[in-house]
């Protein structure tokens, strides 16, 4: 399996520890709270150790920059809920823009405070607002821990709130966002009996779909 290449920008002279204490200093205001192991959490303090935990079984080689991108790929997101925005699909395309733009600034700001070099800033900038998705190894390997932590620790209950049909299209488009690498941890995974036969039957449909575009293709 292909994993992405550490790719050197700059000297880093900070202590990784020291980056993911600022993200979680910031994550750990969050007021929304998730019950993990019995104990109420800040929900985004929650969500950036779990990335990292995730980039580490998938991703143990990965560079300096997609860990730290890894940790604040959620920093403060409660600052802009979605409600903010118009609904509908045009809405939610300009929330999610803005919320990568903000993610990049404020891990920016936090990493400048600590005096990492700009380099490294602009790298981790490019990580979390996920340019050259298919160029970038490193991007790609950000979007795969993303989604095996969808898939882990949240699907279970988006699925419970939702049809099947609005269920199987959200698994589609997740594991159409995943490098075969990703696709295949994902499989691995203990997902329990009922996730499991959702992610079956998306899959499946999935490869049906595929197969009919590749026979229309070579004809």
């Amino acid at each position: 399996m292909n994993k992405p290449a550490a790719r050197p920008v700059g000297a880093y002279r900070v202590a990784l520890g020291t980056a993911y204490a600022a993200i979680d200093a910031a994550n750990a205001k969050d007021l929304n709270v998730e019950v993990v192991e019995g104990e109420a959490q800040p929900k985004e303090l929650v969500y950036g150790q779990r990335m990292t935990h995730w980039l580490e079984w998938l991703y143990p080689d990965a560079g300096e920059a997609l860990k730290i991108a890894a940790r604040c790929q959620h920093i403060e997101r409660w600052t802009s809920p979605r409600s903010g925005y118009p609904e509908g699909r045009k809405g939610y395309l300009a929330w999610r823009q803005d919320l990568k733009n903000f993610h990049a600034r404020r891990a920016g700001d936090i990493l400048r405070s600590l005096g990492y070099d700009e380099s490294l800033i602009a790298h981790v900038g490019d990580l979390v607002r996920k340019k050259r998705m298919k160029q970038d190894p490193e991007a790609q390997a950000l979007e795969d821990v993303a989604c095996i932590v969808f898939l882990a620790h949240y699907f279970a209950a988006f699925s419970a709130q939702h049809e099947e049909q609005k269920i199987d299209d959200i698994l589609r488009k997740t594991w159409q966002k995943m490098s075969p690498h990703g696709r295949q941890a994902a499989l691995s995974l203990d997902l329990g009996e009922a996730v499991s036969a959702h992610v079956s039957r998306a899959l499946s449909a999935l490869d049906q779909t595929e197969s009919i575009a590749r026979d229309a293709a070579n004809r």
